[in-house]
């Protein structure tokens, strides 16, 4: 299964990004925190540079908790300010704003120096489709200021909110990079939706998670779906279809609604918290590197 997505549109929006940024104060990132490397896009480094950057760890309360420690720290060593957020939920947002006074403090300092008074920030809000970018912008300004969608690529265009007298922020629309050099970060994106499902073999990506899951967070499939964690992972999907009782004329298994109801379970959280891809431990001489 080769995953390959980039709709014309976010060509486009590569390039609008390019004209605003030469407005911007401060990049504020989002990332899934179930794959916090897979879900960003590197092009976003380059554009960002000389910039501040806040990198928002989002629906962290879906991921393992162990794994959105070391993540944060991850980031840090690299320079950025990291907060871990669910912005459906709010939780972490009431924090944001004096992490971006923080990040933006040289800014204001210049700004005082030159007798500018009560500019607001200017953050430009990037990352990839379906990470949350939307519900983010909406939670943190109390109203619903920008379209949002559970499918990939609802944002078109980009969209200025005044918060307040201090921050602005401009929604941009989410943006993959046009080859996936790394088809496992591709599947872990295809994982958390990032990624059309109708672009996927989803009996096949179910099959990668289930052993996946069944290495990584022994017994939480059996928790689940009350079936035995041995055999193969076709075995495993078949004890999903039996569980959930997923019928073809009501004999054959339906491995394709087994499937989905994996998938979903997945992306909710209802099969616990769930990190798919953790940092490198740093050794002495990456750390002398950062």
């Amino acid at each position: 299964m080769v995953l390959q997505w980039y709709p014309g549109h976010m060509t486009k929006a590569k390039r609008q990004m390019q004209e605003e940024l030469k407005l911007i104060d401060l990049v504020i990132e989002l990332v899934d925190a179930r794959v916090p490397l897979s879900s960003r896009n590197p092009d976003i480094d380059e554009l960002g540079k000389n910039k501040a950057r806040l990198i928002l760890l989002n629906k962290a309360d879906l991921a393992d908790d162990r794994y959105n420690e070391r993540w944060t720290t991850y980031f840090q060593n690299k320079g950025f300010y990291v907060l871990k957020v669910n912005s459906k939920s709010g939780t972490g947002l009431k924090s944001i704003q004096g992490v971006i006074q923080e990040a933006c403090k040289e800014k204001i300092e210049r700004d005082k120096r030159r007798g500018i008074k009560n500019r607001p920030i200017r953050a430009m809000v990037v990352g990839i489709p379906n990470v949350g970018k939307s519900t983010f912008i909406n939670s943190y300004a109390g109203k619903a200021c920008t379209k949002t969608g559970n499918k990939p690529g609802v944002t078109k265009g980009k969209q200025w909110i005044r918060l307040n007298r201090t921050l602005e922020l401009l929604d941009t629309p989410g943006i993959l990079w046009p080859k996936f050099e790394d088809q496992e970060a591709a599947k872990r994106l295809a994982c958390i939706g990032s990624i059309k499902d109708e672009l996927l073999n989803i009996e096949e990506l179910s099959l990668e998670l289930l052993a996946y899951i069944r290495e990584n967070y022994p017994g939480a499939l059996n928790a689940r779906y009350n079936i035995s964690e041995e055999g193969t992972p076709l075995s495993l999907l078949e004890g999903i279809a039996e569980n959930r009782k997923c019928l073809i004329r009501g004999q054959e298994l339906d491995y394709a609604k087994s499937a989905n109801i994996l998938m979903d379970e997945f992306r909710s959280g209802k099969l616990g918290k769930i990190t798919l891809e953790y940092p490198e431990v740093p050794t002495k001489e990456n750390e002398n590197d950062q």
